[in-house]
């Protein structure tokens, strides 16, 4: 910071002087007792909304920006301060997680983090990777070496196509391909060549010998093995909208009703924290709050509906309401959970990696910044209320990267570790809040809207959000 000093000047009568030196002595001792966190606290208090979102915003970029791996320029799947990495993975990049860190990346060009032509110099290395690393039928694996574009197995027989994480690289591609589309001769290029890899995807081979149902894996060695058919609701739900869009490889809509939504058996109306849900989560009652973000960083839920779900934005709503509800009743007693502490979704944990839920069994105590900070766009003012919090307590839990992974203050457990699927939906959700840009972006894409009308979605803007 450059801070500026106001001149003193010097004044020669003495009395003067001794109020001068009276007034000092008297400040000092009102600020002895106050801790740097009070200090911190209290600046962090004179901060606008807008000035703490575009700080959290702008630190949370440079993960994918100075943090990306050198040779593909997609983001790598985790980053660890102390340069330790157990199972020496510092140069694995995700593809997941890329998808989300190419939408903060046009966020960043869009607000002159970096200059226009400095992004798009990334994205064109970004796409020259992806043209030439390892797919599966066109869809990519969850990991790659970023040296050289070959697959690094997620599991022993998870060396294929990921159509799950493929679907969210493809969700940030299409938002850059409408970013540049119509731009200079360069841009239009390489929007031209994003588009030749979504025509790339062959969604219908991940039905499994023509099911009504996609698959989230195969394997060129193992096969269908991992046999995942995806089942609603879960985070999944942009990879069955993405199929159904496909120009080229697309999935009749009776995919989407007959195994996405299970013949309508997503449709489960229940509560819970006294809180009203509608649809039916996979395995618990209510879902880690990712579920509620990584299909909509692109996908505009506001006035979102179908046939199973009278309000996509609403429910996500409720979701995270219940996330919140959970912390604040505290069952567990940890320490620190609260109204201005609040979010539970997958991440590092204190045991490895969980995904943490809102129930007994999945709560263990973590608080991870990326549930409550990405689910702005639903709870603005509740979100806002945690973001201060964090940022009040400083570099324990704030780093180069922005927001680190996770935290307890149970067990005192303050690891200096980022993972990119859960730093990209923070700055991507922060900005479509103030702008809806990735929204708009994505929603804008003609085949989206194809395969939306295809499956007998509404998008009706009139279903304004409640703050």
């Amino acid at each position: 910071m450059n801070d500026k000093y106001k001149r003193i000047a010097v004044m020669s009568a003495l009395p003067l002087m001794l109020l001068f030196l009276s007034a000092i002595a008297l400040t000092f001792q009102s600020c002895k007792g106050k801790s740097k966190n009070d200090n911190l606290t209290a600046a962090t208090d004179s901060l606008s909304d807008d000035a703490l979102m575009d700080t959290v915003q702008r630190r949370t970029f440079l993960y994918f920006w100075e943090g990306a791996e050198p040779n593909s320029g997609l983001a790598p799947e985790r980053y660890h301060v102390d340069g330790v990495y157990p199972e020496n993975d510092a140069n694995v990049v995700t593809s997941g997680g890329s998808g989300f860190g190419i939408m903060a990346i046009l966020a960043g060009i869009d607000r002159g983090y970096v200059t226009r032509e400095e992004g798009r110099a990334r994205m064109e290395r970004i796409v020259s990777f992806l043209e030439k690393a390892d797919r599966f039928h066109g869809a990519y694996p969850h990991w790659w070496y970023g040296d050289t574009g070959k697959v690094k197995p997620f599991g022993q027989k998870d060396n294929g196509g990921d159509l799950v994480e493929t679907a969210f690289l493809i969700q940030g591609l299409l938002a850059v391909h409408q970013y540049y589309v119509n731009g200079n001769e360069k841009e239009k290029a390489l929007a031209q060549r994003i588009d030749r890899i979504w025509r790339d995807v062959d969604w219908n081979w991940y039905r499994k010998g023509g099911q009504n149902v996609l698959y989230w894996h195969w394997s060129p060695t193992y096969g269908w093995e991992m046999n995942f058919p995806v089942h609603g609701y879960n985070e999944c739900m942009i990879m069955y909208i993405l199929a159904a869009a496909s120009p080229t490889h697309g999935v009749p809509a009776a995919v989407y009703h007959d195994g996405w939504a299970q013949n309508g058996a997503i449709v489960s109306p229940h509560k819970v924290e006294g809180i009203e849900l509608h649809l039916r989560y996979q395995g618990t009652e209510a879902g880690p709050l990712f579920w509620a973000q990584y299909s909509f960083l692109g996908l505009d839920p506001v006035g979102l509906k179908d046939e199973y779900c009278p309000s996509y934005f609403h429910e996500m709503r409720n979701l995270t309401l219940v996330n919140r509800a959970y912390c604040i009743r505290n069952p567990k007693h940890y320490k620190g959970f609260g109204p201005d502490c609040w979010g539970l979704t997958a991440s590092y944990s204190v045991d490895g990696y969980a995904a943490h839920s809102p129930n007994e069994q999945d709560d263990k105590g973590v608080i991870s910044p990326t549930a409550a900070l990405s689910s702005i766009v639903y709870t603005p003012e509740y979100s806002m209320q945690v973001m201060r919090h964090l940022y009040g307590m400083g570099d324990k839990v704030f780093g180069p990267f922005g927001f680190y992974d996770a935290f307890s203050e149970t067990d005192n457990w303050y690891p200096q570790r980022y993972l990119a699927i859960d730093q990209g939906p923070i700055a991507v959700m922060i900005e479509n809040y103030r702008t809806g840009l990735l929204w708009n972006l994505f929603m804008s894409h003609p085949d989206v809207q194809a395969g939306l009308t295809k499956l007998g979605f509404n998008t009706n803007k009139q279903d304004v959000r409640q703050k």
